[in-house]
C-alpha cells in the first residue's frame, strides 16, 4: 500500500491510494506514478481518457480513498489473533512504543508503528505490517479532534490499551480536557486490559465515567492499592509492588517524563508476561529515542540548535533542556515563533514560555509573530526584541548583532525559520562556480540515446554532485524522470530529502552508524558484505521495519567492495531468504575498464561473472531484482550490457571518460581580479620567492586558493587561467585564499572576470597538468565557493 508518491519503491507491486487532504490531492500524482511503473490505483475519480493515457492501469473507484485504506487494514487485522498493544496520549506515545519494543524484543517477534505513524493514514499503514510471524503488535494512535479515535480503534483492535500522559496538545479542538481524555479512551473500549496513571484526577474520573469492563492496570506513586504501586523513585532506581511482591529496576534516565514512560512500559510488559527479573535485566539497557534537534556551526562564532519542526510548550521545554546541557557558550539566545494548538490563552501560554526560558538560563529572547509581539510584557527577560515576521527580523540590527551566542531556533513551520538558518550559515565568497542545468539535461539525454526506452537510469550525485551542488542537480534530474539518484553517504541523502527531493535515493557507502538516518529519510543502502548485511538487518528489526530495499554489490574484478559471485552467493541467498527486514531491490557490479578497449576481454569476464551471480540471486526471489553494471563509459561502449538499469556518473557532468572530450560543459569556476601591481623583473612574487620574473610584469591577485580547490601544483607557471579570453599563467606558489597571475600582455583591469575552468578552458586541461582525472578537480571545489545555477 502506498499513499505518498515520494515513498515509491516497488512500482510493480504497489497499490496506490490517491488520498485527498486539505493541502494535497493524491490524484495529481497518478501520471507520475504510472510513468514510474505503478499500475494499480484506488481513486475517487477515474482520470479522464484513462484508457488512452494509462492503458495498462487498473483503477478501483471508491467513495472515499482514506476510508478504503482503513477498511482494508481493518480486514487485514481481523486475520490475526494475538496480543496487540494500542498506545494513545498527548505525549510519550513514541517513547513508550520504542521502549516497550526494546523490552519485549529479546523474547518475542514484534511489529510496531514505524517512527510516528499514528494518524488516520499512519495507523492503517502500520497495521498492514502484521504478518504470520508476528507475536505482538504495538501501535500508536494519535488524534487531534473529536470523532477520530473510533476509526483507529477499529483498525488496531487492541487487546491492551495504554494511556500515556494527558497534555495540552490539540486542546483548541476540544471543549475541555475531559472531552479530549474521553476521546482517547475510546481506544480502550473493547480491550482486555488498559494501563494508565491513576494519579491524574481527570484520567481517573473519565475512566469511571466510561464504565470500563476490562482489567484496569493503574500505576501510582501514592495509591498503595494501585495494580502497579511505585513505592519509591530515587534518581534512576525504581522500587515497585506488583501482585503483592516488591521488586525494583534501574533505568538509564533521570528526567521526569522518561521515568513516567518507563513505569508505563514496566506495567505493560508485566501484563504481557515478562517477569520482574526480566525487567530488572532489561530496563537498564533501554536506549534513548533520538530527538529532532540539529546542532550546527553558525557565523560570527555562533552555535545553532535547530528545532524548527514544531512549536509547543512541551517540545520547547525539551529543546531548552538540551540547550542547557551544552557548555560551549554561556550566552544563550532563544528565537521563538508564535505557538499554536496550546489550548491556553496567549497570556498564560507566554507566561509559561517566559518561566521556562528564565529557568533554562536564556539571556536573550527574540520573538517572531503577532501573538508574541502582543504579549511582550509577559516575557521576563531583560534583553528581548519582537518582530512581526522572519523577514523583518532578518533585516534588523538584532540579526546582524548575533555574535558568540548559542542560539535555539524554535519555530512553527509556517514562519519559515529555515530562512534564518540559511542566513546564519550563509557563506560569502567572490569566487563562484556557475552550473549550467541545461547542460546537465543535454548530457543526460546524450547517454539516454544509447539506451532502450525501458532501461532505468541511476544518476550519481555523490560528492555534492561532483562539486556542482547535489540539491539543484537532483531537482533537475528528478524533473527529467531519472529512476534513482545515488550518493555516497547517508548525510548526502538527508540533505536531498530536506530540500524536497522525492526520487529514490541509493547510498553507495552506507555507514553502520547511519542506519537510523537511512530509515528516517527513506534512503536505500548498498550492501557489500555479510557484516554490513547482518548489522543492517539488526537495525531494521529494531525499528520494526520489514522489506527495506537494499542494493547488492558483487565484486566481479574491481576487488574493492562486494560479494564474490562464485563463493558467496549460496550463503548470501540463505541469509536474505531467512529474514524479512530487508529485500534486494537491485544487484550490481562495476566495470574496471569500460573506458578503454584495452580491457575489453576483462570486461567480458566481469560481465560473465555478474550474469552468473545476479541470475542466481534473482532465481531465489519472486519479485523483480534490477540488474545493472554499465557506468557512463559502459553505456556508450557496451549498450548490449545495459540490462535493467545503468549508472551515469562523470558523463552527466559533461566529460566523456572514453576520450576525455567535453560533451556539454556543466561547471564553470570563475573569480575576479582583486588588485593589479606593476612588478619589476628584479623582484619575486609570492611565498618563498618562488615567483621569479624575467621581465617587468603586471601581476594580478585573484581571490581563489588551495582552500577553494585550486591545486598548488598548478602554480609556478605549470598552468593558466583565462582573463578576457587570454591565457594568464599562475605565478609563484598558490596561497590558501589568493593566487597570483601574470596579466602583463592582457588588456584588463581590477574587477574583470577570470575563468579557472569551464566553457572556454576545459577542466581536463587542469587534470592533465595534475596527472589526475577530472573527478578530482571537480570534487575538490570547496563548499565555501558559492554555487550559482542558471538555465539558458
Amino acid at each position: 500500500m502506498l499513499t505518498d508518491s515520494r515513498s515509491l519503491c516497488f512500482p510493480e507491486e504497489t497499490l496506490f491510494f490517491a488520498l485527498k487532504t486539505q493541502r494535497n490531492d493524491g490524484h495529481r500524482y497518478i501520471q507520475d506514478l504510472y510513468n514510474r511503473g505503478v499500475r494499480q490505483f484506488v481513486v475517487e475519480q477515474v482520470p479522464e481518457a484513462y484508457e488512452t493515457l494509462y492503458p495498462q492501469a487498473n483503477f478501483l473507484r471508491v467513495p472515499h480513498t482514506l476510508a478504503a485504506l482503513q477498511r482494508l487494514a481493518e480486514r487485514h487485522r481481523d486475520e490475526f489473533s494475538l496480543p496487540i498493544v494500542g498506545i494513545t496520549g498527548s505525549n510519550g506515545k513514541t517513547m513508550v512504543k520504542e521502549w516497550l519494543y526494546q523490552l519485549l524484543l529479546p523474547s518475542q517477534r514484534i511489529v510496531r508503528s514505524p517512527r510516528s505513524y499514528n494518524s488516520q493514514i499512519g495507523v492503517p499503514l502500520s497495521v498492514w505490517l502484521l504478518n504470520e510471524q508476528t507475536e505482538v503488535g504495538i501501535f500508536e494512535a494519535g488524534i487531534s479532534q473529536p470523532g477520530e479515535m473510533m476509526a483507529l480503534r477499529d483498525i488496531i483492535q487492541p487487546t491492551i490499551g495504554v494511556l500515556t500522559s494527558l497534555g495540552a496538545a490539540h486542546q483548541e479542538n476540544f471543549r475541555s480536557m475531559e472531552e479530549k481524555c474521553m476521546e482517547k479512551l475510546e481506544l480502550m473500549h473493547d480491550t482486555e486490559a488498559m494501563v494508565y496513571c491513576s494519579d491524574n484526577d481527570i484520567v481517573s474520573r473519565c475512566i469511571r465515567r466510561m464504565n470500563y469492563k476490562g482489567e484496569k492496570i493503574s500505576w501510582s506513586t501514592c495509591d498503595q492499592q494501585a495494580a502497579f504501586y511505585v513505592k519509591s523513585v530515587e534518581n534512576s532506581h525504581i522500587t515497585y509492588i506488583w501482585k503483592e511482591e516488591e521488586n525494583c529496576f534501574d533505568i538509564p534516565f533521570i528526567d521526569e517524563a522518561s521515568i513516567e514512560d518507563c513505569i508505563t512500559c514496566a506495567a505493560v510488559a508485566l501484563r504481557l508476561g515478562l517477569t520482574p527479573g526480566d525487567l530488572a535485566d532489561r530496563m537498564p539497557k533501554l536506549e534513548p529515542v533520538a530527538m529532532r534537534l540539529e546542532v550546527k556551526e553558525g557565523q560570527r562564532g555562533c552555535i545553532l540548535i535547530n528545532d524548527s519542526y514544531n512549536s509547543d510548550i512541551n517540545s520547547l521545554d525539551i529543546a531548552l533542556d538540551f540547550m542547557n546541557r551544552r557548555e560551549e557558550l554561556k550566552k544563550r539566545t532563544l528565537i521563538l515563533s508564535d505557538m499554536f494548538q496550546s489550548g491556553l490563552s496567549p497570556e498564560k501560554l507566554y507566561a509559561q514560555v517566559s518561566e521556562l526560558a528564565v529557568k533554562r538560563g536564556i539571556t536573550k529572547f527574540i520573538g517572531i509573530g503577532a501573538q508574541l509581539t502582543a504579549q511582550a510584557d509577559k516575557i521576563q527577560i531583560a534583553d528581548k526584541q519582537f518582530f512581526a515576521d522572519v523577514n523583518h527580523f532578518l533585516g534588523s540590527d538584532a540579526f546582524t548583532g548575533l555574535r558568540n551566542e548559542m542560539i535555539l531556533l524554535k519555530g512553527a513551520r509556517p514562519f519559515g525559520f529555515d530562512q534564518i538558518t540559511e542566513q546564519l550559515e550563509q557563506k560569502v565568497h567572490e569566487t563562484i562556480l556557475e552550473v549550467n542545468l541545461n547542460a546537465v539535461v543535454e548530457n543526460l539525454n546524450y547517454y539516454r540515446s544509447f539506451m532502450k526506452p525501458e532501461t532505468k537510469m541511476v544518476c550519481m550525485i555523490k560528492a555534492d554532485a561532483y562539486g556542482a551542488g547535489a540539491v539543484e542537480i537532483a531537482k533537475t534530474l528528478q524533473d527529467h524522470r531519472v529512476d534513482y539518484l545515488a550518493v555516497a553517504v547517508a548525510d548526502e541523502g538527508v540533505t536531498l530529502r530536506k530540500a524536497g527531493i522525492t526520487a529514490n535515493i541509493m547510498i553507495m557507502n552506507p555507514e553502520m552508524t547511519a542506519f537510523k538516518t537511512m530509515f528516517d529519510y527513506d534512503l536505500e543502502p548498498e550492501v557489500y558484505s555479510f557484516r554490513l548485511l547482518d548489522a543492517l538487518i539488526k537495525a531494521a528489526r529494531k525499528e520494526g521495519i520489514t522489506g527495506w530495499p537494499v542494493h547488492i554489490k558483487l565484486d566481479t574484478g574491481m576487488h574493492r567492495l562486494g560479494f564474490d559471485p562464485e563463493q558467496d552467493m549460496d550463503e548470501l541467498i540463505d541469509r536474505l531468504t531467512h529474514q524479512q527486514a530487508v529485500i534486494p531491490r537491485s544487484v550490481f557490479s562495476h566495470f574496471v575498464g569500460s573506458d578503454s578497449d584495452d580491457f575489453d576481454n576483462f570486461s567480458t569476464l566481469q560481465f560473465k561473472r555478474f550474469e552468473m551471480g545476479s541470475q542466481k540471486l534473482q532465481a531465489a526471489f519472486s519479485h523483480k531484482i534490477l540488474r545493472h553494471i554499465d557506468n557512463s563509459a559502459g553505456i556508450e561502449h557496451f549498450p548490449d550490457r545495459q540490462l535493467d538499469m545503468c549508472r551515469l556518473g562523470l558523463g552527466l557532468y559533461g566529460i566523456d571518460s572514453r576520450d576525455n572530450r567535453i560533451l556539454h560543459t556543466v561547471s564553470t569556476l570563475k573569480t575576479t581580479i582583486l588588485q593589479m601591481h606593476q612588478v619589476p623583473k628584479s623582484e619575486t612574487v609570492g611565498y618563498s620567492r618562488k615567483g621569479k620574473l624575467t621581465r617587468d610584469s603586471v601581476i594580478a591577485a585573484i581571490p581563489i586558493g588551495y582552500a577553494d580547490g585550486l591545486n598548488r601544483r598548478l602554480g609556478n607557471r605549470h598552468c593558466y587561467c583565462l582573463v578576457n579570453g587570454q591565457k594568464a599563467e599562475y605565478v609563484g606558489n598558490i596561497c590558501m585564499d589568493v593566487a597570483l597571475i601574470d596579466v602583463t600582455d592582457i588588456p584588463c583591469q581590477e574587477g574583470d572576470q577570470v575563468e579557472i575552468f569551464g566553457e572556454h578552458l576545459p577542466v581536463t586541461v587542469l587534470s592533465d597538468v595534475l596527472e589526475t582525472i577530472p573527478y578530482e578537480v571537480l570534487t575538490g571545489i570547496s563548499n565555501r565557493v558559492k554555487r550559482v545555477y542558471f538555465q539558458d
